[in-house]
C-alpha cells in the first residue's frame, strides 16, 4: 500500500498533540494545519491524537488510519503516558518500532517526537527513555525531536497547573520545536 506522494500529515500522538486542557483551535497541530494550508502546496493534517493514548493504543488504531488518510508524513508522538506509567522502556520501545515499521510500509516518512519525564522517576529511567527515542530514530534513519516541550517545561507561564500540560500560549514554541525536523520529510 502505497502513499501518495501529496497525503496529509497524519499526527499519531497523546494529550500533548490533542491540545489537552485549551482549545484545540490553539493546539500545535491546528498551528501546523493552518501553515501547511498556506504553504505551496497545500497540505491536510490529521490529528488522529487523544489524550491518555499509550503507544500500544496507537499502535492497534494505526493500521486503520494508515489506510483510511495515506498520510506521506507520520508524525509519532507518542510514549509519555507509558513513561509515566513507569512501564518497562522494551514495552513503549517494541510499540514504536512497529508504528514506525508500519508507517514506513505504508509509504509514510516518519518523525519521531521524544518527551522527557519528572526528575522523580529517577535517572535511570529517565536516561533510558532518552536513549530509546534517539536509538530508534539512529536504528531507522529518522529525524527526532528530542524533547517536544524543550524550552517550555521548565517555564511556569508555559505550563498548565498540573505541570504536564503546555498552556495555549506555548503551542507556538511547540510547533517551532517541531518545525525544522517536519519541514525536512515534507514532500517537495
Amino acid at each position: 500500500m502505497a502513499s501518495a506522494k501529496d497525503g496529509p500529515v497524519l499526527v499519531l500522538g497523546d494529550s500533548l498533540a490533542a491540545a489537552y486542557g485549551i482549545r484545540s483551535e490553539d493546539g500545535w497541530v491546528s498551528l501546523l494545519r493552518a501553515r501547511l494550508a498556506e504553504a505551496e502546496p497545500a497540505r491536510a493534517v490529521v490529528n488522529a491524537s487523544i489524550s491518555g493514548e499509550t503507544t500500544a493504543g496507537g499502535l492497534a488504531r494505526l493500521p486503520k488510519l494508515l489506510a483510511e488518510h495515506r498520510p506521506a508524513v507520520l508524525v509519532v508522538e507518542l510514549g509519555a503516558n507509558d513513561a509515566l506509567r513507569g512501564l518497562p522502556v522494551a514495552a513503549p520501545r517494541a510499540n514504536l518500532e512497529r508504528i514506525i515499521t508500519l508507517g514506513t510500509e505504508a509509504g509514510a516518512r516518519v518523525l519521531l517526537l521524544g518527551i522527557e519525564i519528572p526528575v522523580n522517576y529517577g535517572p535511570q529511567y529517565r536516561d533510558a527513555l532518552r536513549a530509546m527515542y534517539r536509538d530508534l530514530a539512529g536504528d531507522f534513519n529518522l529525524p527526532l525531536v528530542p524533547f517536544l516541550l524543550d524550552g517550555i517545561a521548565l517555564d511556569p507561564d508555559l505550563m498548565q497547573a498540573d505541570g504536564l500540560h503546555p498552556t495555549a500560549a506555548a503551542q507556538p514554541k511547540l510547533l517551532d520545536n517541531i518545525w525544522p525536523a517536519l519541514e525536512a520529510v515534507l514532500p517537495k
